[in-house]
């Protein structure tokens, strides 16, 4: 077995840290409470190939592997998660794109997708549905060459700049099984009967919108189905979502890292009773918790992502990485709040972002127990 990263890799890491360095981790912390979106990183994201990470390179994009998919994600993260999160909805659309759609679809979105002269998300929650996405109400009904499009979609990052939004629908309401009758289309902008609602206010996770999306009547041209047939729709969100997990766990493990250093500088630097904190047994042995859990998440997640760059299905393994990795960032957010004490819970400070940030991460892609459910019954199949 081989635990280090490879030459390209390593690079790659080091390239990433400069950059966030340099470009991110400065501004972070006024732009995210000024709600300010980050137009200046989204332009120099577009610069390095970031938007194309997943977009084959025939089509313009780098066809990064799944390994240095996850060190973009983590260490974007370590300085803003939020800014993370333009990129992986969008990331996760060029590759349903890139894995499932006809080659004239692929042709015609994935160049601009691979520049980010387009971006994308996902369209898939709704006010109803969110972990049981066979409950979703959203209805197409083909007419001719189009798709009429009914329905409301809730919690989409990148909505407003998503051109096309990929959005997953029911073409068949009387398909049994459920997952029969739905497919996913692609909505441009611009589309009749398509618009943005509101952003919806959040605890964290901000640089990005998340936002309202409602399809009153939408026309989508029968061309726009993801694919060229009905009825695949459930599937291939679902095999998207599974790889983006490595995407959630990567960005658990820059958020659980950020928290860590930001503590341990703070532990080195902050005097008590004629001493630095850090000589305190009671602050050592929260930082040996962290450090250890945070290389172990790491390490689970590089190893999902390597079975992924294998050929595997993931849907165990990813899961296991996300499902640990978010709790080590929720659990390493508020120890480093505490090494911090009063200061933790300063908006002065770095480590109250971290703390709002990270239980999103044990929401997105899945919940937690969600995904407890579905390792157990894989588990248990496997025998």
């Amino acid at each position: 077995m081989d635990f280090e990263l490879n030459r390209e890799q390593a690079a790659l890491r080091e390239l990433m840290q400069q950059f966030v360095g340099k470009s991110i981790a400065p501004v972070a912390r006024d732009w995210e409470h000024a709600g300010r979106y980050p137009t200046e990183i989204v332009e120099e994201m577009k610069t390095m190939g970031l938007f194309g990470m997943l977009v084959p390179e025939e089509y313009g994009g780098i066809g990064l592997d799944a390994v240095s998919y996850a060190i973009v994600f983590e260490e974007i993260s370590r300085g803003w998660m939020g800014v993370a999160g333009i990129l992986g909805s969008h990331s996760l659309s060029t590759l349903m794109l890139a894995r499932n759609g006809t080659e004239e679809q692929k042709q015609r979105w994935l160049p601009d997708l691979a520049t980010g002269k387009r971006r994308s998300g996902i369209g898939l929650t709704e006010p109803v549905a969110g972990s049981d996405l066979q409950s979703i109400q959203t209805v197409a009904q083909r007419i001719g060459g189009y798709y009429e499009v009914r329905g409301t979609k809730t919690w989409i990052t990148n909505a407003r700049y998503a051109d096309p939004l990929p959005v997953l629908v029911k073409t068949d309401l009387n398909a049994q099984p459920r997952h029969r009758g739905m497919s996913i289309l692609m909505v441009e902008k611009g589309t009749p009967g398509f618009s943005v609602g509101k952003d919806l206010p959040k605890l964290g996770y901000k640089g990005t919108e998340s936002c309202e999306v409602i399809l009153d009547g939408a026309i989508v041209p029968v061309d726009n189905l993801l694919g060229g047939e009905e009825g695949k729709g459930l599937q291939q969100a679902l095999s998207s979502l599974e790889f983006g997990r490595i995407n959630v766990a990567a960005r658990s493990v820059g958020i659980a890292q950020a928290a860590y250093e930001k503590a341990l500088a703070y532990s080195r630097d902050r005097y008590a009773f004629g001493q630095p904190i850090a000589q305190f047994q009671a602050i050592q042995l929260k930082l040996a918790d962290m450090a250890t859990e945070v290389q172990a998440a790491r390490l689970l997640t590089w190893w999902a992502a390597s079975r992924a760059d294998a050929g595997h299905r993931t849907d165990v393994e990813s899961g296991m990485a996300k499902l640990f990795a978010s709790e080590v960032a929720i659990r390493s957010a508020l120890d480093a709040m505490r090494i911090h004490g009063g200061y933790g819970y300063s908006q002065e400070f770095e480590i109250e972002r971290l703390y709002r940030d990270a239980p999103l991460m044990a929401i997105g892609e899945g919940t937690n127990d969600i995904l407890r459910t579905v390792i157990a019954k894989q588990l248990i199949k496997e025998g």
